[in-house]
């Protein structure tokens, strides 16, 4: 491995994942050029001042080797791009870093480290982490989240239904399944209005406040005024398809004082370009670092365990990405499918305090209906907290005990 010092104060660094790249030092200034100037040693000593600001370069090449019983080299090429090439915004970055180097082949984005002065072009979440806690004032536990199951089809009244189920059995958050879209049976304002009267109601009766993601959704340039409406009607979140609408204009929506609520990114349509080891995107860097530094309060993710599961090592990478110290604030994590209240000390050693504990049937598929499975996930997280096995928590808490007897007390 060879590597240039850094100098630049103004840049953005890409690491790409690289396959069958021959002759990787070569690969790599012929990234750096093809992406900036073009070319270098035919231009005049004249142009090569004049473009020299402009010339990415190449900061370090490391070998992988061959893979196992696959007759494949692989390197890791870290570029620097002078942010003097692009405009201080995400389109503009991953255009410049990865925009026809994206059909290059076999070829992965796995990050993009921004220099201090880049960074503060962007904001990151409006909350994050400790934004989300005193806001709530829930410490030192993860975070329980449940999600509307089966309401396509259904009413108001349905729907309202299965918020209120859900509150009373605990859970700190309620969100919309990311395919409700504004629709007749539940428009998008009553959702939040009668929402809100169903969970005050349970406030007022329990002493718990749970608080609800809505969809936000429809038309892209109709997204803030909708996005404001809804704030206005007491909305507490926002759900929001990051991928199918855009990075820019999740940080428009976050950036934008007159929104003033957590934004929940989904991660659909993600998985159009993350999945291949050989080329798109890394998880990391898409459900990731890019979410946090869009603005995004909360990122959801496949979690190890579930029908479609991440590797752990490659949810831990976006854990990190989400978390660790950086210019922003931390989003929090939200690993999902596949949870039940079994699992909670295997999410909790994995993931910490720090993360939302996000179930759909797991809550729903509870044999005494979905505030039991509230009650239970919310037992089994205050059981691992105080060092006790589930098995000695269920036996004092019959919600816990049914949901173990039906799911067990392990990952499957």
């Amino acid at each position: 491995m060879w590597i240039k010092e850094v100098t630049n104060l103004s840049e953005v660094i890409a690491s790409y994942l690289v396959h069958n790249a021959g002759n990787l030092e070569k690969k790599a200034e012929g990234i750096a050029l093809g992406l900036t100037v073009g070319s270098w040693t035919d231009l005049p000593q004249l142009e090569q001042q004049q473009l020299k600001k402009h010339k990415g370069r190449v900061v370090s090449v490391q070998s992988l080797g061959e893979e196992p019983n696959a007759n494949r080299t692989k390197g890791i090429i870290r570029i620097a791009y002078p942010a003097a090439n692009f405009s201080p915004d995400l389109p503009a970055i991953l255009t410049t870093a990865f925009g026809k180097l994206s059909l290059d082949g076999e070829i992965k984005l796995i990050d993009l480290e921004f220099s201090a002065e880049l960074a503060t072009h962007f904001k990151g979440p409006k909350f994050g982490i400790e934004g989300i806690r005193n806001w709530t004032g829930v410490q030192d536990r993860p975070f329980v989240m449940s999600i509307f199951k089966g309401i396509l089809g259904k009413d108001l009244s349905f729907l309202l239904h299965q918020l209120e189920q859900q509150a009373r059995g605990g859970v700190d958050f309620v969100k919309d399944d990311e395919i409700l879209f504004d629709n007749e049976l539940t428009p998008f304002e009553e959702r939040i209005t009668k929402g809100r009267e169903v969970l005050e109601k349970v406030y007022s009766e329990t002493g718990h406040r749970t608080r609800y993601a809505v969809n936000l959704t429809g038309r892209t340039f109709d997204l803030r005024d909708k996005a404001k409406r809804a704030t206005e009607l007491g909305a507490d979140m926002l759900l929001f398809n990051v991928y199918a609408y855009g990075l820019d204009t999740l940080q428009s929506l976050a950036e934008d004082s007159e929104i003033a609520v957590p934004i929940m990114a989904h991660p659909a349509v993600s998985g159009a370009f993350t999945p291949s080891p050989y080329y798109g995107l890394s998880n990391q860097l898409a459900l990731g670092k890019l979410l946090r530094f869009a603005g995004a309060d909360f990122s959801l993710f496949p979690s190890p365990y579930g029908s479609v599961a991440l590797e752990k090592t490659e949810t831990l990478k976006i854990v990190e990405s989400l978390t660790k110290p950086d210019y922003v604030k931390p989003t929090l994590p939200v690993p999902s499918a596949g949870i039940h209240p079994g699992m909670v000390p295997q999410l909790i050693e994995d993931f910490g305090v720090d993360s939302v504990i996000n179930a759909g049937g797991g809550v729903h598929g509870h044999p005494e209906g979905s505030a039991a499975g509230g009650k239970a996930f919310r037992q089994a997280v205050d059981a691992t907290l105080l060092k006790k096995t589930l098995s000695v928590a269920s036996q004092t808490n019959e919600e816990l005990r049914q949901a173990l007897e039906l799911w067990g007390d392990k990952v499957r």
